[in-house]
Order: C-alpha cells, then sequence, then structure tokens
C-alpha cells in the first residue's frame, strides 16, 4: 500500500530537469510586455498633447485652388451639399 502511494506522488511529468528556464524567462516576457506598454502609453499622451483643442467644423464650405474634376462636386448631378443633407444624424461625410 505505502509503494503505491509513493509511485503515485512521484513527480512523474516529463519535466524533471534541474535548472530550467522557464520562470526566469516568463520574467523577462513580462518585464519586456510592461516597458513596451508604458512606451506606448507615453508615446499616445504626447500625440494627444499636440492635437488642437478643437477642431474646425466639418460641414462648412471648403475653398480649394484645385482645377481638376474632382473639386467640382459628385459626379451624379448633386451639390456636395444635397449629398450630405441626406445622412442620418450624427453621421459626417468623409
Amino acid at each position: 500500500m505505502l509503494n503505491a502511494v509513493q509511485v503515485l506522488a512521484e513527480n512523474n511529468f516529463g519535466d524533471t530537469r534541474t535548472g530550467g528556464l522557464a520562470g526566469p524567462m516568463g520574467l523577462f516576457l513580462i518585464v519586456l510586455l510592461g516597458t513596451a506598454t508604458v512606451l506606448l502609453i507615453r508615446n499616445m499622451n504626447s500625440r494627444l498633447r499636440r492635437l488642437p483643442e478643437r477642431f474646425p467644423q466639418q460641414g462648412g464650405p471648403v475653398e480649394t485652388d484645385r482645377t481638376d474634376s474632382s473639386a467640382t462636386g459628385p459626379s451624379d448631378g448633386t451639390t456636395g451639399q444635397e449629398s450630405r443633407t441626406n445622412l442620418p444624424s450624427g453621421h459626417q461625410q468623409p
């Protein structure tokens, strides 16, 4: 009976090496991911600080100096304002 308990209690899961690298490698990866996260947050904060406090309104007339056909408006015969008014409220045309 005691022999059967000893066989069942023995660690025989295939990882019997001493001095394995799983612990230090896991710590290295956690520190690396933490450092990358901190650097990403700092970068995004600096980019957000550079943005203007308010953006100009998107619906106003746009002055362009282009003379190509894309500056005249949509090709379906409507003006730019007509196509914008058909959008649901809260949506802006790109």
